[in-house]
């Protein structure tokens, strides 16, 4: 699994015209899904998103975690974050998993950030065209891969 944390002011998921996810302060994920991926891969994750430090303390040192600010998260399925551009200008997506494969491993990695963090968290639609809007705070954006645990 592969993901884009990116911390937000406010964030938003439109399909067909209609906003389907809306949060406040807290965080945006990208995630991207290829065939290994395991629920041993969205427990890992899931924990390591909920316990990240990356909002500010009362010094404005990035010390305080999702939990710790009770924020909001949308997570949007990726799969282009599995791109291979090394041959030629059209990206292959063969790393990223097939619908069939991506989608219960999209949900239940949703439902682990739900247990994990003890809230609902809002979600795109998969499969789907969406517009997706937000304000970077910072701002602060992160890559993780469950292959490398960097």
């Amino acid at each position: 699994m592969r993901v884009i944390i990116q911390r937000v002011l406010k964030a938003s998921v439109t399909v067909e015209g209609e906003v389907i996810s809306n949060i406040a302060d807290g965080l945006l994920i990208l995630l991207g899904i290829e065939a290994e991926d395991t629920d041993a891969d969205s427990k890992w994750l899931s924990g390591k998103i909920s316990r990240l430090r990356i909002f500010a303390d009362e010094n404005g040192v990035m010390n305080r975690s999702i939990q710790d600010i009770d924020g909001e998260v949308i997570v949007v399925s990726q799969f282009t974050l599995f791109a291979s551009t090394k041959k030629g200008n059209r990206p292959s997506y063969i790393k990223a998993a097939s619908p069939e494969i991506a989608t219960p491993i999209y949900e239940r990695f949703v439902n682990q950030l739900e247990l994990d963090l003890g809230k609902k968290v809002g979600t795109g639609i998969f499969g789907k065209d969406m517009k997706v809007n937000l304000i970077n705070d910072g701002p602060v954006t992160l890559l993780i891969d469950t292959k490398n645990k960097e």
